[in-house]
């Protein structure tokens, strides 16, 4: 269990009184990344409190934390924003949201892009979450699945894949148990790597190379994100496919992102946040589940690879990167 103590915070009173007219509220914001995120969660969350008469500056302010892709800065980062007893905590992903269900029942949090938020402990039910969580699950069945399968659709000789992962994010024991289905609905090998931080790195493309990887599915993690550079550069110098968990991890050399719109659920969650500013309780306020996925192709990696991308593919495509 995780356990994250501050001294005296739990007091507090759970927010459920409207924003008194004339005092500015405070927005914590915990990122899982560094500020260059702040175009995939920060401004479409500016944009939709905009969309709902809120302006930075004038009648909130944000309280931003950045984790910089290092795992264990998440519980000081959080205690300092309890510490300033914030009107609501944005968090993302699944590891600053758990780590606010120990750290305080009181203080509002709208949690995006988590697992299913009942497994996790987060909330009683999806429509009554009955706690001081809320937000946004991102978790689509089958869209590792599915992103395997584009790997096979663009390398249909393949024999063996590689999943690439996290422990601290994506426990091997949770990716292991699909393994199965994969290799039977896809008629491929797949063995499961891990890299906990960017010394790994080497390390896991080199068994890629040495067992002949055909292709790589290289799973999200705030961590990835830092290093996303170095990752793609390893994906092309080994010549390897790769399909990833968000379009903003293509940059360097990444061929796929097949992932939930983070932008769209981001400006969703400000219609969370302003309710709570209301004083609506989160615990009244239903979780929802991300709707709409995302397909990007990057053909300035196939080109890189020399691989052709299947039209079928390009056509059901969000983005085209040329």
């Amino acid at each position: 269990m995780v356990v994250l103590t501050v001294v005296g915070l739990l007091a507090w009173p759970l927010r459920g009184n409207a924003q008194p007219a004339g005092r500015m509220a405070r927005i914590g914001f915990i990122g899982s990344t560094a500020r260059d995120s702040q175009a995939t969660f920060v401004d479409p969350l500016r944009e939709g409190l905009r969309e709902l008469g809120y302006v930075e500056g004038q009648n909130y302010a944000f309280e931003f934390r950045w984790a910089e892709g290092k795992q264990e800065r998440f519980p000081a980062l959080l205690a300092e924003l309890i510490a300033i007893v914030p009107d609501v905590i944005v968090t993302t992903g699944n590891r600053p949201a758990m780590l606010a269900k120990y750290a305080t029942t009181t203080i509002p949090v709208v949690a995006l892009a988590v697992d299913d938020p009942v497994e996790m402990g987060l909330a009683d039910s999806h429509a009554r979450p009955g706690r001081n969580i809320t937000g946004l699950s991102g978790a689509f069945q089958g869209i590792l699945d599915r992103r395997l399968q584009l790997l096979k659709d663009v390398v249909p000789a393949a024999r063996l894949f590689a999943v690439l992962a996290n422990p601290f994010a994506n426990p091997r024991a949770d990716i292991e148990k699909n393994r199965p289905n994969w290799e039977r609905t896809l008629g491929v090998q797949v063995m499961v790597l891990e890299a906990r931080g960017p010394d790994d790195f080497d390390a896991a493309f080199a068994t890629m190379a040495r067992e002949r990887v055909d292709a790589v599915a290289v799973l999200a993690d705030s961590t990835f994100w830092t290093h996303r550079a170095r990752l793609g550069e390893l994906c092309i110098k080994h010549r390897l496919p790769s399909v990833w968990g968000g379009a903003g991890y293509l940059d360097a050399g990444g061929l796929f992102s097949y992932q939930g719109d983070f932008a769209a659920m981001s400006r969703r969650a400000a219609t969370f946040v302003a309710k709570i500013l209301k004083g609506t309780k989160p615990g009244d306020i239903p979780f929802e589940q991300a709707t709409k996925l995302e397909l990007v192709v990057n053909l300035k990696a196939a080109k890189a690879l020399g691989l052709t991308v299947p039209q079928g593919i390009l056509v059901l495509a969000d983005e085209v990167i040329r």
